[in-house]
């Protein structure tokens, strides 16, 4: 059954909160632990139930070239042909019989090893050597006693009611056949391949889909048995016979590869859950993306001081964030919170003058200007930066409110020769006050002789003299800042 994440839509859920009712993706869930399947609910904290792959498979019928394709793997194939043209090479005595049904064995064993393997996840197939190996050889046994238990069934309905019970028992085995394979593969146990009500319950919780699967069956079946009719009576016998055991060989791979197949697009409904194993490795748990799910979750929620208590709290840890700042910004705009965005106005107006924002850095200082009328900033490399930056942008009234006695507010700073550089190019520029920006000039040549900027000073004054508009570098010096964590926190 697919279900959707509470906060993604159309994103398939990974895990499932049995107290909250609700659905989470992985990026609703970045500390969760995929690999153990373990994760706590954002919400009440309680361990959750990991729904794998459940939600997102896409079913099986939409993979059919990719079944048919199963086989020609580098390992299947390998089994393949030593299952098939092994023994077509020994003398058919007692020695050479004996390597057939090892290798025949064998061959079953790795189809019920396929479908384990399909079933945890991998959607290719397990390694020769699980074809080989000693390990799970009682699964051949196993089955062998299925098959002994089902014929014996079928003769104790034949006994208890007659042909029409038997013909009754034969035509759900034969239904349940696969059902029974897949219960054996996973389980290792005869006890419930053979329980009918395991049988039942097993086609009940799969639905309709166990019934196309069937159909498939079928189809291969008749279309094996086909080919191998038109391979002994087109073909001799040398050829027609290795034709007719891979054909073979590599339709039972197929249905068994999507029998487990089966099994893992409905894990949900059969109690257990497993993802895709051969794709890349899921990260590790990054617990530092938990912030960001929170207040995504927070925000899609309506709780928004929720949100700015977590904003704020990483702000503390990384006090120069810019993600942080942003989500801070934001936040507090759409907040409509004036109060707290003047509280943060050092650190927001210095993240907003260098990524060089001029129209958010407009905004700021008017609303600041609303809290407070006659704001004035007290970080002079903050008021020159935000300076430049509205001069850049034509605001020559808001350069000359910001700089605004600079030189009594920061008495000997290194910064006043650029502040009232901008205030002379703003007052040519912008308001063709040529005497005002002259005696400007002349302030900074006089009180500055030892910045760099006054070796251009006699330049600025001709061009000023001549009414022209002040043209210097194309990039003055820009101011070095920093800023206290502590402050506007």
């Amino acid at each position: 059954m697919k279900h959707d994440c509470h906060y993604h839509p159309n994103t398939a859920a990974k895990w499932h909160c049995g107290g909250c009712q609700l659905h989470y993706c992985t990026a609703c869930m970045p500390d969760a632990d995929t690999r153990r399947k373990q994760g706590l609910c954002p919400h009440c904290g309680q361990q959750m139930r990991y729904l794998g792959a459940a939600t997102e498979v896409v079913p099986f019928w939409n993979r059919i070239p990719e079944f048919f394709r199963y086989p020609f793997r580098a390992d299947s194939l390998l089994v393949i042909a030593i299952c098939t043209f092994v023994p077509m090479l020994v003398d058919p005595n007692v020695f050479g019989l004996i390597i057939s049904v090892i290798l025949l064995l064998a061959l079953f064993k790795y189809t019920y090893a396929i479908v384990t393997h399909t079933a945890e996840g991998h959607m290719t197939p397990p390694p020769l050597s699980m074809a080989f190996s000693g390990a799970g050889a009682g699964v051949v046994v196993q089955q062998l006693l299925v098959f002994i238990l089902m014929g014996g069934l079928i003769y104790s309905a034949g006994l208890v009611g007659g042909p029409v019970l038997a013909m009754l028992a034969v035509a759900f085995l034969v239904l349940a056949l696969p059902a029974s394979m897949m219960i054996l593969a996973m389980e290792q146990s005869v006890g419930p391949a053979v329980n009918p009500l395991h049988l039942a319950s097993l086609i009940s919780r799969i639905g309709w889909p166990y019934f196309v699967l069937y159909g498939h069956l079928i189809l291969m079946m008749l279309v094996s048995g086909a080919i191998q009719d038109f391979a002994f009576s087109q073909f001799p016998a040398i050829v027609a016979q290795p034709l007719s055991g891979f054909v073979s060989s590599s339709f039972l791979l197929i249905f068994f590869h999507m029998m487990g197949y089966l099994l893992f697009q409905y894990q949900e409904e059969l109690g257990f859950a497993s993802d895709l194993q051969d794709q890349e490795a899921p990260p590790e748990p990054n617990r530092a993306l938990r912030v960001d799910a929170d207040l995504d979750m927070s925000l899609k929620d309506g709780q928004y001081d929720k949100a700015l208590t977590l904003v704020k709290a990483a702000l503390k840890r990384d006090p120069s964030n810019p993600m942080r700042l942003e989500q801070l910004y934001r936040l507090l705009w759409a907040m409509n919170d004036g109060t707290e965005l003047y509280r943060n106005h050092p650190r927001l107006l210095l993240w907003l003058a260098d990524r060089r924002d001029a129209v958010e850095l407009g905004k700021m200082l008017q609303l600041l200007e609303q809290q407070e009328p006659g704001f004035r900033l007290d970080d002079p490399a903050l008021t020159v930066s935000c300076a430049r930056l509205m001069y850049r942008e034509g605001e020559h009234r808001t350069v000359l409110r910001l700089l605004q006695d600079f030189h009594k507010r920061f008495p000997d700073n290194e910064h006043i020769a650029p502040a009232y550089l901008l205030v002379a190019q703003s007052l040519t520029q912008g308001m063709a006050q040529w005497e005002k920006a002259t005696a400007f000039l002349n302030f900074i040549k006089k009180r500055c002789p030892d910045h760099p900027l006054s070796e251009q000073m006699d330049g600025f004054l001709q061009q000023a003299a001549n009414h022209e508009p002040l043209q210097g570098p194309p990039e003055t010096t820009r101011a070095q800042f920093s800023l206290d964590p502590a402050s506007g926190a």
